[in-house]
């Protein structure tokens, strides 16, 4: 029964930050490539950021470079993303998922998914 779980959504004005927050069965922290993504109401699901757990190698979707960052807790086995300067067009579902390589972002390859945890950013 081992899942991802996800926490750390809401709603903030604009301008605002959340930090979400993903926990991890170890065998899908080791070793694995892990992303956020996104998916507003009648868009396509999409990456925001990713991280290759065992390095700490980074990625980011232009759509939040230098307003996003992901980051892990070793000990806790947990992912983050934490989102500053919130705007309006980053309400959405976000989801964290397990990938076994950080060479794509097509969400047909994601191995585990987590259940989704909602943002609304108000202006």
């Amino acid at each position: 029964q081992a899942k991802l779980e996800e926490s750390g959504g809401g709603s903030v004005q604009a301008g605002g930050s959340l930090r979400l927050s993903c926990k991890a069965p170890e065998v899908y922290f080791s070793d694995n490539c892990m992303m956020w993504f996104r998916q507003a109401p009648g868009a396509e699901r999409e990456r925001v950021a990713t991280i290759r757990t065992v390095s700490g190698n980074t990625g980011y979707a232009d759509s939040g470079k230098g307003r996003f960052t992901i980051s892990q807790n070793n000990a806790e086995k947990t992912v983050y993303l934490r989102m500053t300067s919130l705007k309006p067009v980053d309400a959405a579902m976000y989801y964290c998922a397990v990938l076994e390589t950080c060479a794509t972002a097509d969400p047909s390859r994601v191995r585990y998914w987590g259940q989704g945890i909602q943002v609304i950013v108000s202006s």
